[in-house]
């Protein structure tokens, strides 16, 4: 045999393991064959191992069996059924894995995503095999993944809705009622968009099984946001992993979320009062603060954990005034002269409050004892100072300060001397929260046409390490007013507790 004809035979042995190859490692775009109601079905990205979907005309079910190295991080790698869609809807199931599983973290997959490339961005629900249930999303394509962990585990129904770019989980339990379940992240995916079901084994040699059964694609009318309503989730965001979990969710507004100092207990404010909750989720118990029912989002926790601060306005003329009560409930005793006066911080030794107060039309940082008496001034600077609070050593106040034409993030020393900036950027930045060993600051940040600190707005929660000023994103979220106005930082430092809101047409 000569060289040249094995040459040839060479290149034709190689050419046949391509067509081989291509065709155990078809991608979605492949696999044209409509399924149940769905226009097409097909492996995204890469999976070793041979994808199977059947679909039971009598059952209406779709059993997805499939490998999948995860859905995840900046790329994806699982088996899709799909039906081209556009405008608003909803896509439903019940979700059941066949077998115990190799990997906790299989995940079967409520998937909406404008491409079917690998590392498109997406919005999903994902159920995963013991239970944990997440809305995850890429915001940007080749991005990472984010997600929102639910506190319902194993649900027994799941839905994602898209209205405009928003997307949300709803979640149903043993009593089938859809409850809003957290996240409403805005992710702008255009208006030609892949919807469907997928299944990933969290193994790439390994496949795993799941069973779709009523499933349900539901387009909605185009979104009108008159009358919507107004959705409130407590979340806690893992400052490592920028992992989100919404611990508690429910109609109307909640605001401003403080940790005891045992890390067990959430506190919050609604409706005027003074609310608490187990840090990982559970039933609400309404505060005794006695004559104090109008209680705004500025409320804190002694450093001995044996007293509550609150700023009320129902009193007198209803401006705000600052008051101090036993932790366990009691009746409020007025630290506070002047009004209105808003809290933001307590001393690291107990002695003294940090707080902002209107005083001739001018908003400044003031400190008072905790046993009331005069007021001290520490800010002059034109326009509004706010939001002060005290690094763990009780040497420095951080505060927020418009002085150089736009909201930015200031320090000074606790007698008000030595003020210096510490955020220089485009954006509005308000509320700084110091971590417990004082070496990161998180605050929220405000697109830099928001004047203010409104409610109902596209904000970050951004994190700077103050050692170095390096500045990364913790959480992008549909919030403001309310969202992180007082300390939050869990008392191990590794957490930071945060509310989001979502607005949800009555549709």
């Amino acid at each position: 045999m000569s060289k040249h004809t094995l040459v040839l035979k060479s290149r034709l042995f190689g050419f046949l393991l391509f067509l081989l190859s291509a065709a155990v490692g078809a991608t979605a775009q492949d696999a044209p064959a409509k399924v149940g109601v769905f226009d097409a079905r097909g492996d995204v990205g890469v999976l070793l191992r041979r994808s199977d979907l059947q679909y039971d005309s009598d059952k209406q079910t779709y059993t997805i069996t499939a490998s999948g190295e995860n859905v995840w991080f900046d790329k994806d790698n699982f088996h899709f059924a799909w039906m081209k869609v556009s405008g608003d809807g909803y896509l439903q199931a019940d979700i059941t894995f066949v077998g115990k599983g190799a990997n906790p973290h299989r995940k079967a997959l409520l998937m909406i995503r404008p491409t079917l490339d690998a590392d498109s961005p997406y919005a999903d629900i994902a159920l995963h095999g013991n239970g944990m249930t997440a809305l995850q999303f890429r915001d940007e394509k080749g991005g990472l993944t984010h997600e929102v962990q639910a506190a319902l585990w194993s649900p027994k129904h799941l839905r994602i809705v898209k209205h405009g770019d928003y997307f949300t989980m709803w979640l149903a339990g043993e009593d089938g009622e859809f409850q809003f379940a957290g996240g409403s992240p805005r992710i702008q995916l255009g208006d030609s968009l892949y919807v469907g079901i997928g299944m990933c084994s969290h193994e790439k040699d390994l496949v795993e099984t799941a069973v779709f059964s009523n499933v349900k694609l539901s387009g909605l009318p185009a979104t009108d946001w008159k009358d919507a309503a107004l959705y409130s989730a407590l979340e806690e965001v893992t400052v490592a992993s920028t992992d989100r979990t919404a611990v508690y969710q429910t109609q109307g507004r909640i605001e401003a979320p403080n940790w005891t100092h045992d890390g067990a207990t959430l506190l919050f404010n609604r409706n005027g009062k003074i609310e608490r909750m187990p840090a990982t989720g559970g039933a609400t118990q309404i505060l005794d603060t006695g004559f104090a029912t109008r209680c705004n989002n500025d409320h804190g926790i002694s450093p001995d954990g044996k007293e509550l601060v609150i700023s009320d306005q129902s009193q007198g003329d209803h401006k705000s005034q600052i008051y101090i009560l036993p932790f366990v409930g009691g009746t409020p005793r007025l630290i506070t002269k002047n009004a209105p006066s808003y809290w933001h911080g307590w001393s690291p030794d107990g002695k003294t409050l940090a707080f902002v107060g209107e005083r001739d039309g001018e908003f400044d940082i003031y400190s008072i004892s905790t046993q009331g008496g005069e007021e001290k001034r520490l800010t002059t600077a034109k326009g509004l100072d706010d939001g002060p609070e005290y690094s763990p050593d009780g040497k420095y106040i951080y505060f927020n300060s418009v002085r150089t034409g736009h909201m930015q993030i200031w320090k000074m020393r606790a007698d008000g001397s030595e003020q210096e900036q510490v955020t220089n950027g485009e954006l509005n930045d308000w509320f700084p929260h110091i971590s417990p060993d004082g070496t990161q600051m998180v605050f929220i940040s405000f697109p830099k046409e928001v004047e203010g600190h409104p409610e109902n707005k596209d904000v970050m929660l951004r994190l700077m390490s103050l050692k170095d000023g390096k500045i990364t994103v913790l959480a992008k979220l549909f919030g403001g007013q309310g969202t992180i106005n007082v300390p939050s930082w869990s008392p191990d430092g590794t957490k930071v507790a945060f509310v989001s809101y979502s607005l949800i047409p009555k549709d």
